[in-house]
């Protein structure tokens, strides 16, 4: 069986795609046309993120192995991996 994951560990991990989704949104804001349909993609990411932060507070030790999963693919996704 493998070791728990500690909230802790998952909050940086979501603070990482949280920081992806916020720089992207920015790059996208400073693009002469941005799209609108990524800026909502981009800000529904970051929100998603925020979220999942404030669900950690009160999550038992299988939600917080969800989040850790969900949050390790999505990085995995984001990095093109």
């Amino acid at each position: 069986m493998s070791e728990p994951v500690t909230p802790e560990a998952v909050e940086q991990l979501v603070q990482e795609v949280s920081a992806w989704y916020s720089a992207q949104l920015i790059q996208e804001r400073r693009a002469g046309s941005p799209y609108p349909e990524r800026l909502k993609l981009l800000r529904d990411g970051l929100a998603a993120c925020a979220a999942d932060q404030q669900a950690l507070h009160d999550a038992d030790e299988n939600e917080v192995a969800e989040i850790a999963a969900r949050y390790a693919a999505r990085m995995k996704e984001l990095r093109g991996q």
